[in-house]
């Protein structure tokens, strides 16, 4: 029989939330807008989500942070290759724009290493799709349907309000006579700037020297 006189054990106090913050002695999360919301006012399907977001970047911090040291080491022992060769012979590994294949004494794993240039268009561009677009009022709605296809989604912008750059220098592959077309591709290469490079770093590996290379990816979007 329990009497007054002895101790009731308490119950453990539920776990707060990552994120939870204490004001006055109340525990507050910050919403969306910046606001504080009491805990116990949030949804626990949100809290739920919260913690399940929480959770995956507890991994995707320390991954992404790993990569970038990899990608840093890569290029760092790819130069260092370099410079022994340099030394050696008195020349760099890799052609102009310092692209540069490095492979495996068995021939079964590769790197690549390129460097491409970054692009950016001008304000002739514009000028491009005015011309662009007469040609396409003038022709027949029956004909070139795939280059009136592939014009459509080369002006087209993403989010950023950038065009796509292969598509539109796609553009310049195209044999078509019209007068304006091409000033049209005249205007598309003048407002072509460069305006820096960025060095991409590749690997491959195959089972044997017969097969096909397969890649390695490093890439989440692409896994």
């Amino acid at each position: 029989m329990t009497t007054h006189s002895e101790t009731v054990a308490a119950e453990p106090a539920a776990a707060l939330p990552p994120g939870a913050v204490e004001l006055n002695g109340n525990h507050y999360l910050k919403n969306h807008k910046g606001e504080f919301v009491p805990v116990e006012n949030v949804k626990a399907e949100d809290l739920i989500e919260d913690e399940t977001v929480r959770k995956i970047f507890g991994y995707a911090e320390p991954l992404s942070d790993e990569i970038a040291r990899f990608k840093a080491h890569t290029f760092d022992d790819v130069r260092a290759y370099q410079a022994i060769l340099a030394q050696e012979y008195g020349a760099r590994a890799g052609g102009e724009k310092g692209n540069v294949t490095l492979m495996s004494f068995d021939g079964l794993r590769k790197v690549q290493v390129a460097i491409a240039d970054l692009i950016e268009f001008g304000a002739q561009l514009q000028t491009a799709k005015v011309l662009v677009d007469e040609c396409l009022r003038e022709w027949s709605a029956d004909s070139r349907s795939e280059i009136r296809a592939i014009i459509t989604r080369a002006f087209q912008v993403d989010q950023a309000g950038k065009v796509n750059r292969a598509d539109l220098l796609s553009l310049l592959r195209l044999d078509i006579e019209d007068g304006r077309w091409q000033e049209a591709m005249r205007a598309i290469r003048a407002s072509m700037k460069p305006v820096g490079t960025k060095e991409y770093v590749r690997f491959y590996r195959r089972p044997s020297r017969e097969a096909a290379w397969e890649a390695v990816t490093i890439d989440l979007a692409s896994a």
